[in-house]
């Protein structure tokens, strides 16, 4: 009888092992791994929730590849899956981690409500939580990590108004095509670009365009909101765009109208397609983050915490609704223009390969891309 319990008892431990390095649901990215069997002492699970692959390529191009190296050298048992902008599914991926045994929970929300809740429930049962890259308003989360959006806000303000000189325009009409109102780094990307150009516009310096927020960072949203700007008020002579992504929908629409190359627009995250509409000169800059950074901060966190210790953060960040710091690591931002496209390269987030290819390897060789 003892045998057969033992028996038994052994099975069903394998069949939880097996549902635990089982995957997603349907539709969802995921990532996992088992920490070594002959580990010495097995730390905590951590799981990672990324917020979707359409509004930037980063997520799955950058996020998932260096964060799950960074738990694979720490030996350190990890889960990453992707929400695909899907709040249910957000939620559902959040409960199934912890049910399967995640000691330390980062995500990045879709909006500052739903994150909340997975906090919630993730701290009561023991969890500890980590922002990754948006802060979760009123979430309590113990830690969060990103890069000093409003830095970057600024760098985008400065890039669109050094591009509006260089085409020595005079009282130029500028547009505002911002992120989406549900995250937090959009907001705090406009704080940072309404820091420099405001005072343009109180001078008469610039003249004020439209400004619209597209909802859920949604790219086809931001070529529609776009092309409806540019029928209401056809001067417009620069735009500055929240991200890449829109910064090309918003380019589509100007090569529409034999625009493009005319009218500066910004970006951010230095995309391979954002690089290129530099190259080619039909966007102004963007903004690099160096994801890596950024990741192997957050991962570093997330292993102490999974093998329960009590990290310190460099610094924080006050939560504008509850009005409590979060211990935080924030990144420093660059800004990217034609002659400098090189350093994105230089630093491995894009390779030659994939950002010089037709008509662009010329334009590489005049940036001075090795």
């Amino acid at each position: 009888m003892r045998k057969g319990i033992l028996s038994l008892t052994a099975a069903a431990a394998a069949l939880a092992l097996g549902l635990t390095a089982c995957g997603g649901e349907s539709g969802q990215t995921t990532s996992t791994s088992s920490a070594s069997a002959s580990a010495p002492a097995k730390a905590g699970k951590v799981g990672v929730i990324l917020p979707d692959s359409k509004s930037s390529a980063r997520w799955e191009t950058a996020d998932r590849k260096y964060l799950q190296e960074a738990f694979e050298a720490a030996g350190v048992e990890y889960d990453i899956q992707n929400a695909q902008n899907d709040k249910t599914a957000f939620q559902t991926i959040a409960d199934q981690m912890i049910t399967n045994g995640a000691t330390v929970l980062m995500i990045v929300n879709l909006d500052s409500g739903t994150g909340k809740t997975v906090i919630d429930k993730a701290r009561s049962q023991g969890v500890a939580t980590i922002d990754y890259d948006r802060l979760t308003l009123g979430g309590g989360a113990a830690y969060y990590v990103s890069f000093d959006n409003t830095k970057v806000g600024n760098l985008q303000g400065e890039g669109l108004s050094k591009c509006l000189t260089d085409k020595k325009a005079e009282k130029p009409i500028v547009a505002y095509l911002n992120g989406s109102p549900t995250d937090n780094n959009a907001t705090l990307f406009k704080d940072g670009y309404d820091g420099v150009l405001k005072p343009k516009f109180d001078a008469g310096e610039y003249v004020k365009g439209p400004d619209q927020a597209v909802p859920d960072w949604d790219n086809t949203q931001a070529g529609t909101i776009f092309e409806q700007m540019l029928t209401s008020e056809p001067k417009i002579a620069g735009v500055l765009a929240a991200n890449d992504g829109l910064g090309n929908a918003a380019i589509t629409v100007l090569k529409k109208n034999n625009l493009n190359g005319k009218v500066p627009v910004t970006g951010q995250d230095a995309t391979v397609q954002g690089l290129q509409n530099i190259l080619a000169g039909d966007q102004c800059m963007t903004v690099y983050k160096a994801v890596k950074k950024e990741a192997d901060a957050a991962a570093k966190l997330a292993v102490a915490l999974a093998k329960g210790e009590k990290p310190t953060a460099s610094g924080s960040v006050k939560d504008p609704e509850t009005g409590q710091d979060v211990p935080s690591e924030l990144m420093e931002p660059q800004a990217i223009y034609f002659d400098n496209v090189k350093d994105v390269v230089a630093d491995g987030y894009v390779t030659k390969e994939e950002l010089c290819t037709g008509d662009f390897a010329e334009k590489c060789t005049e940036a001075g891309i090795q």
